[in-house]
């Protein structure tokens, strides 16, 4: 019989062997065969130390990598249960959570209270592997390919607007090219750490303007907010402006010239896919035409 506390010794197996051998060994009841109570000797202990035995050693080195794997397979029996639990990390950018993840999360948690979710906001590039994410939502085009992909949202498009005071003030654009004589506001990329060049596109037609101004934002609803405010032109997702541009307080400028780009898609390592919690979030966040 092998008995694991799989939680315990999975948070101390970031730690050196030592503490993994003595955590595990700790945890674990070999019986001998024909069932007697004769047991596999696999620590050495004494009163000032523990050390393993070769037996030990050997355990230690070939259940390490497997965690991962095991812990899994505990989860997936969760199955049984008439209560899906577990608890989801996922790595996303602002604009995916509100725009995408989390009007669609929101019924689903109510749903399943047993299931929890961990939501880190940034927009950089993730090793979710490494860094111990179940999932990661990003556009389409960012995913990497030995990632299994699901989209989750439509394609959408990024759009010019300003306020009116601003645009009497300045004009109004008439092509991509007119921004470098405009007060931009600027979006600066986490990951690369470069301003973003306002991508164009009409009739086959490409075209990156490199925009200059007073303000530069990683975030888009602060973009928002500073052309509301007069600060100039922003170009932004245009699901989360849509109020602001219905209601007048902005104006869309160089509509024609507004390309779509792939909508988001949740990514994730194949070993994640049949744990029934991750399931669930997996199908409540799938795109549905």
């Amino acid at each position: 019989m092998l008995h694991l506390n799989l939680a315990r010794f999975r948070a101390e197996a970031e730690r050196i062997d030592a503490d993994c051998a003595r955590i595990l060994f700790d945890n674990l009841a070999l019986l001998a065969r024909d069932g007697d109570a004769t047991r596999i000797r696999l620590l050495t202990r004494t009163t000032r130390n523990v050390a393993t035995t070769a037996a030990g050693e050997r355990l230690l080195h070939t259940i390490t990598p497997r965690m991962a794997e095991i812990e899994d397979e505990i989860a997936a029996l969760m199955e049984f249960r008439d209560k899906p639990s577990g608890s989801i990390k996922l790595t996303l950018s602002d604009h995916a959570l509100e725009s995408t993840v989390w009007p669609k999360l929101k019924p689903v948690l109510k749903d399943y209270p047993d299931i929890s979710v961990e939501l880190l906001l940034d927009s950089t590039f993730r090793n979710i592997v490494k860094e111990g994410f179940d999932a990661g939502v990003r556009l389409g085009e960012s995913v990497e390919k030995d990632m299994i992909a699901v989209r989750i949202g439509p394609d959408w498009r990024l759009v010019a607007v300003a306020s009116s005071s601003y645009l009497d003030e300045h004009g109004v654009p008439e092509h991509p090219k007119d921004l470098v004589r405009h007060v931009c506001i600027n979006m600066r990329h986490e990951t690369a750490g470069s301003l973003y060049a306002w991508e164009f596109a009409k009739d086959g037609q490409e075209l990156r303007v490199r925009v200059d101004g007073q303000l530069t934002f990683n975030n888009s609803y602060a973009m928002i907010d500073a052309a509301l405010n007069g600060y100039g032109i922003a170009y932004v997702p245009e699901n989360i402006v849509e109020r602001q541009i219905v209601s007048g307080e902005l104006i869309q400028v160089l509509d024609d010239w507004s390309p779509f780009f792939d909508g988001y898609f949740l990514y994730y390592p194949s070993r994640r896919q049949n744990l029934p919690a991750f399931k669930i979030i997996v199908d409540a966040l799938r795109h549905r035409e």
